[in-house]
């Protein structure tokens, strides 16, 4: 989706239509969630200060986000996916992959299919979707941006190779600021210059994604559609209107969070074990501290057992301005484990030894 976030306030609201808008964050706190088109014209973008936001762009708007409303309209785009192919992996609200080798329309055109989907998104929500389409998830991912917003991008299997060869490093899947870097100082800055190295000179230098690198960059990418994602982790954070120095104020605010945690698991009938908090200082640096119980929690009072332990477990080194609960390995995990397990034994009984 274009936009998502700012997309569907511009709907919901007509007279934000054309005007600069972040979801988020405010011109004194928060971070920015999502911007405008508009906005981002001016350097503004997701994950920024609102502060600096404001400061790149004088006249932006802020509106706080509306993630029952988001998830409302995400779901009926889903519906449209499983119209053509039950193969959906969701990423985000905004973001899917869908496998449309073989669809429920058996129209043999993925181009054409896409064309349609997005159509059919626009008439039934009044958003505007973007779609690439290729052989694999990482060349489809990075076609879907080409042509943003409102648009697509086809890349057939002939033309993925040139493509990638033209390609800055930064874009490869895997590839993040510090690995970037590191390819830049050894002179490689685009996907020619990847596909020139050997695979023993990218194990040496990057270990194990050195072979991630040395595949994608030829187009090799094996990682299939999987409709059924596990949720991993599930949190909470607020950013404060005035920065908190004092731990007693802190717990304060925690047990607000771990309500939410608490009032989010159960929703969806989960617990987990590891339990992580998220520290950003007012000098906007981030510290994390977890711990993993024996048994699995869900409860805000055990969660908050956990949290005050992790709070108190050295100074602080500066005042707070966000806080943060997430818990992981949940038992959704296990359960999976043991439909992997169930398969197999399945499999097992099934052959002749």
């Amino acid at each position: 989706m274009d936009a998502f976030y700012a997309s569907v306030e511009q709907l919901d609201n007509p007279e934000l239509v054309g005007k600069p808008l972040a979801v988020g964050g405010s011109e004194k706190r928060g971070v920015v969630a999502a911007a405008s088109y508009e906005a981002r014209k001016f350097g503004v973008r997701s994950a920024m200060s609102g502060v600096a936001a404001k400061r790149n762009c004088p006249d932006l708007i802020f509106v706080p986000p509306r993630f029952d409303r988001y998830r409302e309209i995400s779901n009926e785009i889903r519906k449209i996916f499983f119209e053509y192919t039950d193969l959906v992996e969701p990423l985000s609200l905004d973001e899917a992959y869908l496998d449309v080798t073989e669809n429920k329309k058996g129209n043999p055109s993925a181009t054409m299919i896409a064309a349609e989907i997005r159509k059919k998104i626009k008439d039934k929500t009044g958003l505007n979707a973007s779609a690439g389409i290729s052989i694999n998830k990482f060349v489809a991912k990075i076609a879907s941006d080409i042509n943003k917003p409102n648009g697509q991008k086809t890349l057939s299997p002939e033309e993925v190779i040139p493509f990638l060869e033209t390609l800055d490093v930064k874009k490869f899947f895997g590839v993040g600021k510090v690995t970037k870097e590191k390819m830049y100082r050894l002179g490689i800055y685009t996907g020619k210059d990847l596909k020139s190295q050997t695979l023993e000179f990218l194990t040496e230098n990057f270990g194990k994604s050195g072979i991630h690198y040395y595949n994608v960059v030829r187009g090799i990418h094996n990682s299939k559609v999987k409709p059924s994602r596990i949720q991993k982790s599930l949190a909470a954070e607020h950013t404060f209107s005035e920065n908190i120095s004092s731990e007693i104020f802190m717990m304060q605010r925690l047990e607000e969070i771990a309500m939410e945690v608490e009032d989010r698991l159960l929703k969806r009938k989960l617990a987990g074990k590891t339990v992580t908090l998220k520290i950003r200082y007012s000098d906007f640096s981030i510290q994390t501290r977890s711990k993993t119980v024996p048994l699995f929690i869900a409860s805000k009072e055990l969660i908050l057992e956990v949290v005050k332990e992790l709070l108190y477990q050295e100074k602080m080194k500066e005042s707070v301005r966000l806080l943060g609960i997430s818990i992981s390995n949940l038992n959704n995990e296990i359960s999976k484990k043991k439909e992997v397990l169930k398969e197999s034994i399945d499999v097992q009984l099934k052959l002749e030894f």
